[in-house]
Formats: C-alpha cells, sequence, structure tokens
C-alpha cells in the first residue's frame, strides 16, 4: 500500500498485518503450508472485504481490539435498559469480578441503546441478564427442560429457550444433546431408582445457586409434564435446525425416530401425548423425505457460484442456500494453465476433488504423462498460493475473488502462476455507461437481498466460534463477503479500466449516486462496499479525476466508514433504519469475533452461558433485520435483464498492485 495514505486505508493495513501475523493471508484462503488453523483461513477470507479485527501483542499473548487508527475507545455494551453494564461471572458461582481472563465487564459493540431498546419484541427488559449462571452443559440442558414444563424462570422461558437453541452447539455435541433428552424422555420419576439419582444431580450441580435468583422448585417434574416438556425442546431444535439437519439425511434422522418410538410407547400410559406424538411423526417423515418439488430442483440443474455461470440463465434465476451436497461445475487448471472442468459436491473434500481430476487427466489428449502424486493448491491472481490437506472440506466458497484452483505434483509448487488474464489487462469502455444508477443500484439490493437471506441465522455462529470444525459448514455466509470483496473491487476496476478522462468523472460521478440509492435502500453492504471500492489508493489518489463536488459528497459517505469509536457513524446509521435491511455482515462478525475473544466460554467445566446470552441477542438483531420481506422488482425489460445479468457477473481485478499500476499510467505520480 503506498505511502501518504489516509487513516482508514492505515486502519484497514494495521488489521490486516495483525490478521497475517495470525495465521492467513490477505487475498485468499489460509496458507495450509504454513500451518494456518481452519479458524484462521475462514477470517482470512473475511480479511479481504474490511479485517476489523483483533491485534494480538507478541509480548503478552493476549488479544486487544483496536477500534481506531488514532484511539482505542472501549466498545459500549447496555443493557437493554440503556443502562448499566453486563458483567460475565468469572466463577463458578457467577459472581466474579474484577480484571482476571474472563472476568469484569463485556460491553458489546454490536448495538447501541437506542437500537437494543427497540427490541423490546424479542428482548424484554428482564432478559437483559440470563437467569443461568455457569454451569455444566447436562445440567443447563436440564435447566431448560425445567424452564419449559413451566416450574422455573417463567418470566423469560422463551428467551431462555431461543439462547441455548441458538448457542448450544459451541458447548455441547449434537450426539451429547440428543442423548440427553432421550433420557430425560425415558426418565422414570415414580421408579426413583434412576430417576431419582439423576434429579439429585441436577439439585446437586445447582443448589449453591438456587438462593440468589429464582430457580427450580423442589417439587420435581411428574412424569406428562417430564415428557412434553422433552418433546417441545425436541420440536424447537428441529425446527431451529431443520434445513441443516435435512442435509445430514439418515444421520440426524435417527433422532427423531427414536423419540417417536419411545413416545409411542408411552402412549397408553400418557395419552395427552397423542398430538405431541403425531407431530413428531411428521417431523420424522420431513427429515426422512423431503418434498417431491424439493428434490426434483435440486435434481435438474448443477447450481451456480457467481463467477460461476456458464448460462446467462442461469444467473437470473433467484438465488437459493446452499448445502453440501449440491453439485457445482468447477475449472481445476493444470501448471501449463490449461484445465478440466469437473463436477462435484459443494462439500467434497480435497481428496475427492483430486479423484476426479487425476481421472479427467486421465482420458486427456494434452496429458501425454499420467499424473502422480497431486495436490491441490489456491492461487491467487496476486500470487500467493496456499496448499489444501486432502482432508480439507467446502473448499470453494472460501477462495478469493480471482483465486484459482490449480492441481500438480508437489515438485511443480514453486512453479505455478497466476492465469494471464489476471495479469494482464486491456482498457476499454464499461458496459455500465449504457446502464442507469437507478437500475443497478436496485439490481444490487435485489442480489444482497437474496444472498443475505439464504444465510440461516447459525452460520453466524458457526463462522467465529468453529471455523472449519464446524458440524455445519458456513458455506453461504462466504458467498456474502464473497460479494463484499467483489464488490469493492468492481468500483476500482471499472474506474481504472476507462482511458477516457470525460467518461472516468461520469462512472465516478455514477458510482456515488449508486452508492446513495443503495444507502436509501437500506443495503449497508453495498453501500460501503462502494464506498470502500473509491476510497481504494489507486482511485483516491486520481486528482484530476475527481472533482471538489464529489469529494465532499464523498466525504459524508466516508464518514460512514469511519471506524473510529468503534465505527459509531456506520452504528448510528443502522439504528435509524427498520426492517428490511441489509447490513455490513464484516462488521457483524467483528463484532462476534470480539465478544468470543474477549470473555471465556468455559470456566473449567462450567459453561459461561451469560456469553452464550450475548451471542443469542447478536443473533435476534440479525434475525429482526430479515423480520420482513424486501419488495422485489419484477420487471422483465430487455435493459432490465441485460443490468441484473451484469450486475451478478461481475469482472473485476483484485490484485492491489495491478490497480495501481493502473492508475499511475491514467494520471502519473508527477503529474
Amino acid at each position: 500500500m503506498p505511502a501518504g495514505m489516509k487513516p482508514l486505508e492505515k486502519f484497514l493495513k494495521k488489521q490486516t498485518t495483525a490478521l497475517t501475523r495470525a495465521g492467513g493471508f490477505v487475498g485468499g484462503v489460509g496458507d495450509k503450508a504454513s500451518g494456518g488453523t481452519g479458524a484462521s483461513r475462514r477470517r482470512a477470507s473475511l480479511s479481504r472485504v474490511v479485517p476489523f479485527f483483533r491485534e494480538t501483542s507478541p509480548e503478552s499473548g493476549q488479544s486487544r481490539e483496536v477500534f481506531s487508527p488514532d484511539s482505542e475507545d472501549p466498545p459500549s455494551w447496555p443493557s437493554a435498559t440503556g443502562t448499566g453494564l453486563v458483567t460475565v461471572p468469572n466463577s463458578a458461582n457467577g459472581s466474579g469480578s474484577g480484571s482476571g481472563p474472563g472476568g469484569g465487564d463485556v460491553r458489546s459493540p454490536s448495538l447501541s441503546s437506542d437500537e437494543q431498546s427497540s427490541e423490546a419484541s424479542l428482548i424484554t427488559e428482564s432478559s437483559s441478564r440470563t437467569p443461568l449462571h455457569s454451569d455444566t452443559p447436562d445440567n443447563l440442558t436440564l435447566a431448560v427442560l425445567d424452564s419449559v414444563a413451566g416450574k422455573c424462570y417463567g418470566h423469560c422461558t422463551e428467551t431462555l429457550l431461543d439462547d441455548f437453541m441458538l448457542t448450544h452447539p459451541i458447548f455441547l455435541t449434537a450426539d451429547r444433546f440428543q442423548q440427553v433428552l432421550l433420557q430425560q424422555f425415558s426418565l422414570e420419576v415414580e421408579g426413583k431408582e434412576g430417576g431419582g439419582e439423576a434429579e439429585g444431580e441436577k439439585r446437586e450441580g445447582r443448589g449453591d445457586r438456587e438462593g440468589e435468583t429464582e430457580g427450580p422448585t423442589e417439587k420435581t417434574l411428574d412424569g406428562a409434564e417430564r415428557k412434553q416438556a422433552v418433546l417441545n425442546v425436541a420440536f424447537r431444535y428441529l425446527d431451529t435446525y431443520r434445513e441443516l439437519l435435512q442435509e445430514e439425511g439418515e444421520r440426524s434422522n435417527s433422532f427423531p425416530k427414536e423419540l417417536y418410538l419411545r413416545a409411542v410407547q408411552e402412549l397408553s400410559r400418557y395419552p395427552e401425548l397423542v398430538e405431541d406424538v403425531l407431530k413428531l411423526q411428521r417431523w420424522t417423515e420431513i427429515l426422512h423425505c423431503p418434498s417431491d418439488e424439493e428434490k426434483e430442483s435440486r435434481k435438474k440443474q448443477v447450481r451456480p457460484l457467481f463467477r460461476h455461470f456458464r448460462r446467462i440463465d442461469a444467473c437470473l434465476q433467484p438465488r437459493e442456500a446452499f448445502r453440501g451436497s449440491d453439485e457445482i461445475f468447477c475449472r481445476v487448471y493444470t501448471p501449463d494453465h490449461s484445465y478440466v472442468t469437473i463436477r462435484s459436491r459443494l462439500s467434497c473434500r480435497v481428496g475427492e476433488i483430486l479423484a476426479l481430476v487425476k481421472e479427467k487427466l486421465q482420458y486427456s489428449e494434452d496429458q501425454p504423462v499420467l499424473p502422480g502424486n497431486l495436490i491441490l493448491v489456491a492461487v491467487t491472481s496476486a500470487g500467493e498460493k496456499a496448499v489444501f490437506r486432502p482432508s480439507d472440506e467446502a473448499v470453494f466458497t472460501t477462495l478469493g475473488v480471482n483465486t484459482h484452483l490449480f492441481a500438480c505434483e508437489p515438485s511443480e509448487l514453486d512453479s505455478l502462476l497466476p492465469l494471464p488474464e489476471e495479469i494482464h489487462w486491456t482498457p476499454g469502455d464499461s458496459k455500465l455507461h449504457d446502464m442507469s444508477a437507478e437500475e443497478v443500484a436496485n439490481q444490487l439490493v435485489v442480489f444482497d437481498w437474496e444472498l443475505f437471506s439464504c444465510v440461516h441465522e447459525v452460520e453466524f455462529v458457526c463462522y467465529v466460534f468453529h471455523g472449519e470444525q464446524s458440524r455445519w459448514r458456513p458455506l453461504n455466509l462466504e458467498l456474502v463477503l464473497q460479494r463484499c470483496s467483489e464488490v469493492q473491487h468492481w468500483v476500482a476496476t471499472e474506474i481504472l479500466q476507462c482511458q477516457s478522462l470525460p467518461k472516468r468523472i461520469q462512472l465516478l460521478r455514477k458510482f456515488i449516486k449508486i452508492a446513495a440509492l443503495c444507502k436509501q435502500q437500506q443495503d449497508l453492504l453495498s453501500f460501503l462496499a462502494v464506498v470502500l471500492g473509491l476510497d481504494n489508493p489507486a482511485v483516491n489518489r486520481l486528482r484530476l479525476t475527481w472533482e471538489a463536488k464529489f469529494r465532499k459528497q464523498f466525504q459524508q459517505f466516508e464518514s460512514i466508514a469511519d471506524p473510529s469509536r468503534n465505527h459509531k457513524s456506520y452504528r448510528d446509521v443502522i439504528t435509524s433504519l427498520r426492517p428490511p435491511l441489509i447490513p455490513f455482515t464484516p462488521l457483524l462478525l467483528k463484532d462476534l469475533t470480539f465478544l468470543h475473544e474477549s470473555c471465556k466460554t468455559f470456566h473449567g467445566e462450567l459453561v459461561n452461558f451469560e456469553k452464550m446470552h450475548k451471542v443469542a441477542e447478536m443473533v435476534r438483531t440479525i434475525r429482526r433485520y430479515r423480520s420482513s420481506q424486501l419488495a422485489m422488482d419484477t420487471e422483465t425489460s430487455p435493459s432490465h435483464l441485460q443490468t441484473k445479468a451484469y450486475v451478478r457477473q461481475l469482472q473485476v481485478i483484485d490484485n492491489q498492485n495491478l490497480l495501481f499500476e493502473m492508475s499511475c499510467k491514467l494520471e502519473p505520480k508527477d503529474t
């Protein structure tokens, strides 16, 4: 990045450097060859957009948050009432304070007090703190069952159940959670042999905390109450994770099947369960047999990732959520830049991809020698390389904008080069000149909404807390991050490819207008992506292109992207908006990452459920953004379809060195 950059660029550069030290590289996938972890790889994909992450102090090994280039004001996380701070317990009994790890005040950078107070329908004032203290995963599950059965926490049962459902994958495996529910359903309270012992353990695990808050009553649940509570929690689990469980097939269907069989056996003793048993039967059918219409739609076509469209009609179809079993076409290149096209599942392992490539190469006329031991490498347009392990999965959505997959032998790794079209560029007039700013902005908003709507809310938690080890891959979330990066580079590419100064000025004016229209339509993802694209050093230095009136208007937008005071300007803007809206997704992930890094998930064997409550609050904020539908444009004129296809197939240059070289040719440094 050139000298003389403005504070925003300095901040981005500083954050990027911190992430690079943490194990990822900017512009591509995490470097497996250098030992980068799965989590760092997924965070590196975010760093291509806006790396608002922590900086690690090499001396202390502790992480500290970097909030602005000039100051480090701590983030404010008011309670739901707008006053006071939420204290995360530092000890097992939840009474911790002070400065120890995981203790002290943890304040969310996510929500301003105004925004939190506007969420009264989702989070009541009484739920600003969770009634549950740190406890073991099993005991937390039992406490939720008690709450659902109406024996405790009656004033905030819904919030407590939602907290648990959204966050339990962080501290409790699915197999263990299902096992606890099955055990509790079969618990014989009257027999007392097994049930009394289980109830005794539960009371012992939480006995020292019953005096501090409203807790479980001494009266134990009767058989029917316990079984209905288990079924209600199971229904909530199946409803929350329906799409993700359907993806897993028989593995996930075994739990509702087993629960259904046990419930049927209990009908003679508990006839009041009949409606719940019928509902459970429907759930087993839903998970086991998707509808014929859904199966046909999945079977008809290979799903296209953007930048991988093969037909114009494919890119004009509304986006649907990707699943790991979806098949895509992908080019895999060899060192001489020839390629084979493979058809692969999105969640396919690298070893399977290499097997498909090897099979194709064996029958290729251009491959005189049979391939040996192959490795899969991601090569960015800047020439950076990342080697994947054979066990890595779902690598397609982690690639950068112009990152390509190469298959080669280990000895050929150093000879891999970016594709020629990624290194060289051809000047020319942009198609954008013939399109109205209103139509382009409208299509950006529609496409962003489609992509954002495809992201399951649990993907945000999986991305930050689990990374590569997640049970469910955040495929759709990674595509949103790709899109944000793509729009930024599209702005710079279009301006720098334009050789005519008058036309370049027109393009600049059009992009500022597009940003204004995106903001007006509450698409903050494309709005900030366009602003950051215009703020690219290669564009910002074009003194002849920037007229004074453009600069003044742009500075108003630039101030919203200012990271000072923990992005206060942006947060003030989003607080004033009402759903539906599209947030700047990288900042949501930054907030979740701060929360994850700022306090411990476990205190020994006890789960810090106060932290889980705050994570769930942030996920509910995302849910609120999508609580109403965006009105979609249904116009089908030829020009409309042409603009739609253009916006969904952006051709960009993401090599910053090349962009700066193009900039210097347009306006040399001495002008």
